[in-house]
């Protein structure tokens, strides 16, 4: 729990609920960090299929209690960031009733709309949240669930109800599509206009809530990888990688999306090879803290739960390739590290784009063998932003849109700095090279 601070007039509060926490930071008008705040839950993993939620506890309480841990901010606005997809099912008061499914559960799996396999994930989450919960006051996602216990309103952005398509039309929730799945539009979260005020804050007087975002779009106003030639990396629990490109680039099996920088684009996607993979791995060799030899490291293909870009397979298992008696637990962890690696260089090979440098983000960024060994395996020197909590950043420079504090949500890029950059280490050049060939050949 952070101390309490004096009041400030700018101040407002982004709250970002991830797969293993829920983060909120208190920043000024320049983007400094007055408060922060960090409640974990769990997740689940009924079967190798399936990934949830406790909702109540990770969507609901979570972010009161992040708000409340600030302190005595007194914030101007609030806005919630969240993973996605995500839905649950809700009773009369708003509380979660059903387990909150998250992208990649197999309950999300049925009819591709594209060839993204998560487009449409939450369509057929919300086939199962209906049979599972007919009666149901509504089936809502995670923002919702957060806006709801903070304001009494369920309520989204735009931008979170576009995560539904096709369920969302891009003006309101399709009635067709709705009754197809089992619900009613009186079920689904209301709508309002990204970036203006929708509710007040409970307990929290003149605070206002923004509808909320996508946890990667936050990261994406705040890191600053603004530039032809940038790679914006996410060290989350699940690990994303962006390619900033000045064009659309079709990639297979990719994604391509508008920039919230202007004029710019973003190529490349969500890998399953991020923190629950390597937090997986450091379980298993939990203990060793030797130090690895950079010829002597054998290679992942780290897919435990599937993966997503650029296979979009969820039946995809991982596999380690060339261990033998000399290796440890020191060379199994590192492995895994350069596994991460890998799946980003593979993804800005794919973008055709030349990369000039990486600004990474996310919590990962506090393990410096991640950051190091990014660095080696794409051979690009690592910008390191200095607030982690790039989701909870991003979102509280939208919540200053819904406090008038602002006009546009580009200006968010005034808030980017880097606490310091990581180049790559020559001695693990060549080995890695030779590695990155095998892990090619190998994981597909």
């Amino acid at each position: 729990m952070s101390p309490a601070v004096p009041t400030r007039s700018g101040v407002t509060v982004g709250i970002d609920i991830g797969t293993s926490s829920v983060k909120a930071v208190a920043a000024d008008d320049d983007g400094n960090i007055v408060a922060r705040s960090r409640v974990p839950h769990e997740f689940f993993v009924p079967s190798p299929l399936q990934f949830q939620h406790d909702a109540a506890a990770a969507w609901h309480t979570g972010p009161q209690q992040a708000l409340e841990q600030l302190g005595a901010v007194q914030p101007r606005a609030v806005s919630v960031a969240a993973m996605v997809p995500s839905l649950t099912a809700v009773d009369a008061n708003g509380i979660p009733c059903t387990p909150g499914l998250l992208y990649g559960d197999e309950r999300g799996h049925g009819k591709q709309v594209t060839a993204i396999a998560e487009a449409g994930e939450l369509m057929q989450f919300l086939h199962w949240q209906a049979k599972e919960a007919p009666d149901a006051r509504g089936y809502w996602m995670a923002q919702a669930v957060a806006n709801h216990a903070l304001t009494g309103e369920a309520i989204v952005s735009t931008t979170v109800a576009a995560t539904a398509f096709p369920l969302f039309d891009w003006t309101q929730w399709d009635e067709v599509q709705l009754a197809a799945c089992g619900a009613r539009a009186d079920q689904m979260p209301q709508i309002g206009v990204s970036g203006r005020a929708l509710a007040d804050v409970r307990g929290h007087p003149g605070c206002v809530l923004e509808g909320g975002t996508i946890d990667a779009m936050g990261e994406q106003y705040v890191a600053g990888a603004d530039n032809v030639g940038d790679v914006l990396v996410i060290c989350g629990t699940t690990l994303i990688v962006w390619a900033v490109v000045a064009e659309p680039v079709e990639v297979a099996r990719h994604y391509c999306i508008p920039h919230t920088a202007p004029g710019c684009f973003l190529v490349g996607g969500p890998s399953n090879a991020g923190g629950l993979f390597l937090n997986w791995v450091d379980r298993m060799v939990a203990g060793d803290a030797a130090a690895a030899e950079p010829a002597r490291v054998p290679v992942w293909s780290p897919y435990p739960r599937g993966e997503r870009v650029p296979f979009q397979d969820s039946a995809r298992r991982a596999e380690l390739h060339d261990l033998d008696l000399t290796h440890d637990g020191a060379a199994v962890k590192r492995a895994a590290f350069e596994a991460a690696g890998f799946v980003t260089r593979r993804m800005i090979d794919a973008t055709g784009v030349q990369p000039r440098r990486i600004v990474a983000t996310g919590g990962g960024t506090r393990v410096d063998t991640w950051v190091q060994t990014l660095a080696d395996c794409t051979q690009l020197p690592v910008h390191v932003c200095a607030v982690p909590e790039g989701g909870a950043l991003g979102a509280a420079f939208l919540a200053r849109l819904a406090a008038g504090l602002e006009k546009h949500a580009a200006d968010a890029s005034r808030w980017a700095r880097t606490s310091h950059v990581v180049d790559p280490d020559p001695a693990w050049t060549t080995p890695v090279a030779e590695r990155y060939a095998r892990f090619c050949a190998v994981a597909g």
